[in-house]
């Protein structure tokens, strides 16, 4: 009787010994694999580049200073966000060109500069005006309720290091933005630039200036 007992003790303890050992290795199983998805996750992150979003979240012209003046200076803020959550990215050089009508009215070079994984950067600068433009621009929106449209187009490039190796992507972007009679952005949208195809680009304005008429 003794003996049958110390048996079934045994054969108890050697069942719980395989139900614990199943239990682990099932726990290990389980943290395997939720380590290799995070592995997986964190090179999607690092090898996908996303690029760059860019815009026009404000503009300024100073009609309240009437227009007799020729060297005028307007104001744009612009926003630039980095949606890759693992990726920095090295902004070149950022040139943006505004045009009324069909001639340039401003540009403005932002310099090169490094942005962290998922930062937002924010400008705001001034551009002074080409004259014969400006005086154009100024007597549209003088016009009571009349809406003026700019042409933005902005080219720079963006780069990322992947795995230890730097690559680019160019930035060839474009938007309107249309000015109300208070020399701000109608309605105060945000502008978001966007991608532009070849069949767009060929529509971009020249890149010429209004000559200034000559005063007698």
């Amino acid at each position: 009787m003794t003996k049958l007992i110390i048996f079934m003790h045994k054969d108890i303890h050697h069942k719980s010994m395989c139900e614990s050992k199943k239990y682990t290795l099932c726990f290990l199983s389980a943290v395997i694999t939720i380590g290799v998805l995070l592995l997986i996750l964190v090179l999607c992150l690092t090898l996908i580049s996303s690029p760059p979003t860019y815009t026009i979240v404000g503009f300024s012209v100073p009609v309240s200073s009437g227009n007799d003046n020729q060297n005028g200076t307007f104001t744009f803020y612009l926003e630039i966000k980095n949606p890759n959550k693992a990726l920095n990215v090295y902004h070149d050089d950022i040139l943006l060109t505004f045009y009324y009508d069909q001639y340039i009215l401003g540009e403005k070079t932002l310099p090169s500069f490094r942005q962290k994984s998922g930062g937002t950067s924010r400008f705001r600068e001034k551009v002074d005006a080409n004259a014969g433009t400006w005086m154009e621009l100024l007597n549209s929106i003088a016009i009571s309720n009349k809406t003026a449209e700019l042409k933005v187009s902005l080219v720079g490039g963006a780069r990322y290091k992947i795995r230890g190796r730097m690559r680019k992507g160019q930035q060839n972007l474009q938007g309107r933005v249309p000015i109300g009679s208070d020399g701000n952005i109608s309605g105060g949208k945000k502008i978001k630039l966007k991608r532009v195809s070849k069949k767009q680009s060929s529509k971009v304005p020249s890149k010429k200036k209004k000559k200034e008429k000559k005063q007698n």
